[in-house]
Parts: structure tokens; C-alpha cells; sequence
């Protein structure tokens, strides 16, 4: 897919995850154990794990592995699994703070890609695109994709060289402990496969769910992106 030839509006976060699976019932369990959500069975045969009254993730069948859904229009499908869906951003910078489950943050690990590509589609700046680690930010817009005071705010992150983690979109999930939150990944099938971490963005690690689908976790972020929140 080309870069939209007119300007499209930014990104300014996330309208939710998804996560395909052969066996949505299952996974969707596996998170509601796991990170709390309360999850609602769908009548197309999908669930739903909301925290409060924000969508966190769709788990639907389908192909393995997580996608990531930004806010904007038109609707379309970018490359690297990502799509785009219309309506309000339910989590990203200008969102309240993540509770306990939400999405947090969000980074692309080393993606066949340029950064061009992104912020072609997306409406976002590469920050340092020259190097291994940059963070993508979007202009000021509050959680319904409107103006607001305030500038650019970091929205993702692209990382190159990760070694440990599979190349694509990386969701990362609020947790207030996240030793405990290992633990108990462990004690539900999961694997551990990036042991925890002191990085820019806050104390991390990553997960394999008993199906094999990767995601991070980040503890206690202030908002979204943890410590590079205002950076």
C-alpha cells in the first residue's frame, strides 16, 4: 500500500487491540485472569475485554497474533498488520491515564518499513529517525481527534535491533506490580520471553500467551508511554 497521496488526519492514539486466535474463548479467558478485564461475548462470535468503560481488546478468530487499531480516517489497513478505524482514540496521549489491563503504549520492532511509510499514513514526526530507537509524535488533539493546546506528544515508538522480540507492532499493558503480573503469566501457561528491564519508558518485560502471541507489560505508568510521557 502507497502512502496516501493527500494529507490524511494524525493518529493521535489507539481506538483498541485485537487479537486473533483460533481460540478466542480461551485467550480471552487467559486475559481476564491475567490482567482483569471483564470480558463480554459478542453475538458475531468475538469478546470483548473492557477495563471500566474503555474497550481494551477485540479477541476474535482468526490468524495468530495482535493488531493494533489507530484512530482516523477513511478506514483502511496499513502494512505490518496495522489498521485504521474511525472514531475517538480510547487510549493514547491525550487519553486519561491507563488503569490496570489498558493498553500503555505502543512500538514498531524492526520493521521492513522506512519511518517515511508511518509517518506518511499516520500523520506522525519521526523524532530521530537516523537511529535505532525514535519516537513517533503527533500534533496536539484531544481524545476525540480534535484541536488542543499542548504541541506534539510522543504516540509510539519504533525500535530496531530488539533481538528476543518478534518484528511487528508491540502492545504494552498496564500493571501496578510487575513481578506479580510475571508470575502470574507463568502460573496461567504463558512464557516470559524478555525478563524485566529498566528502559526509557519504564520498568518493562514481555510475554508469550499460551497461544504464542507476544506482548509487553509496563508498571505503573503515569500515562501513556510511562516515563516518556512529556518528553
Amino acid at each position: 500500500m502507497s502512502t496516501p497521496a493527500t494529507p490524511v488526519p494524525a493518529a493521535r492514539g489507539l481506538r483498541r487491540l485485537e487479537r486473533g486466535t483460533a481460540e478466542p474463548e480461551q485467550i480471552a479467558d487467559f486475559y481476564a485472569r491475567w490482567l482483569g478485564w471483564a470480558v463480554i461475548a459478542e453475538p458475531d462470535g468475538t469478546f470483548t475485554g473492557w477495563v471500566g468503560d474503555r474497550l481494551a481488546a477485540r479477541v476474535r478468530p482468526g490468524r495468530e497474533g495482535w493488531q493494533v487499531v489507530f484512530t482516523g480516517s477513511p478506514a483502511r489497513e496499513l502494512r505490518a498488520g496495522a489498521l485504521v478505524d474511525t472514531g475517538r482514540a480510547l487510549h493514547g496521549p491525550w487519553a486519561p491515564p491507563p488503569r490496570q489491563g489498558e493498553p500503555c503504549w505502543v512500538e514498531l520492532v524492526d520493521p521492513a518499513d522506512p519511518d517515511e511509510y508511518w509517518t506518511g499514513e499516520l500523520g506522525w514526526a519521526a523524532r530521530t529517525p537516523g537511529e535505532g530507537f525514535t519516537l513517533l509524535d503527533v500534533a496536539g488533539g484531544d481524545a476525540a481527534g480534535g484541536p488542543a493546546e499542548g504541541g506534539s506528544r510522543p504516540v509510539a515508538g519504533r525500535l530496531r535491533g530488539a533481538g528476543e522480540l518478534p518484528p511487528g507492532w508491540l502492545c504494552y499493558f498496564a500493571v501496578p506490580d510487575l513481578a506479580g503480573a510475571l508470575t502470574a503469566a507463568g502460573r496461567l501457561g504463558a512464557t516470559v520471553v524478555a525478563p524485566a528491564r529498566q528502559v526509557p519508558t519504564g520498568l518493562v518485560a514481555a510475554v508469550a500467551d499460551p497461544a504464542g502471541a507476544v506482548c509487553a507489560l509496563l508498571q505503573d505508568p503515569p500515562a501513556w508511554g510511562g516515563a516518556l510521557a512529556g518528553s
